[in-house]
């Protein structure tokens, strides 16, 4: 059994490269705090792979994660090549799933993917602090809600964001 310490980047890879390549600096910068392991770093899926290689792939990546992050942007819903599957994996594995609004949304909105619209997750607008905190605090909150039975989906209050300066 792999050692569960990663995060799992789901995104559209065709425009918003650059939200997942602000949280790789984010994380690279020693002057902030945000950190995580990235799956991503584990092996390489390349583009002119065959469709099940990279899916292959893609498994082993999940097989160490403990945490999904969908970068929702305005094409993400229609993605369904990878990114619905990606979602749908992380469901059967009972991933924690932190949906992260590339519009500045606070709450799930109509950029939704359907496959998680009516799921067990978080909805955070992009944004460093806010990110960090829903990674650092949506897990433990999933294990106890899915614990109780609880299916919704959730978003931090205005006073969160107060505590952290948002």
């Amino acid at each position: 059994m792999a050692y569960r310490n990663k995060t799992y980047i789901c995104f559209d890879g065709d425009t918003d490269m650059k939200y997942y390549r602000l949280m790789q600096a984010w994380s690279a910068n020693q002057r902030f705090s945000f950190d995580f392991y990235n799956a991503h770093d584990l092996n390489s899926a390349r583009d002119t792979s065959e469709v099940e290689s990279i899916k292959r792939q893609l498994r082993v990546r999940f097989a160490n994660s403990k945490l999904l992050v969908v970068l929702i942007g305005e094409n993400t819903a229609r993605l369904t090549k990878f990114v619905k599957w990606e979602m749908e994996v992380a469901l059967r594995l009972d991933l924690p799933i932190i949906g992260v609004n590339l519009n500045g949304s606070r709450k799930r909105d109509a950029l939704c993917p359907p496959t998680i619209r009516d799921e067990l997750a978080v909805y955070v607008p992009f944004g460093m602090k806010i990110v960090e905190h829903a990674m650092a605090n949506w897990p433990a909150s999933h294990a106890k809600y899915k614990s109780e039975g609880k299916t919704d989906y959730y978003h931090y209050t205005d006073a969160t964001y107060m505590s952290l300066g948002l």
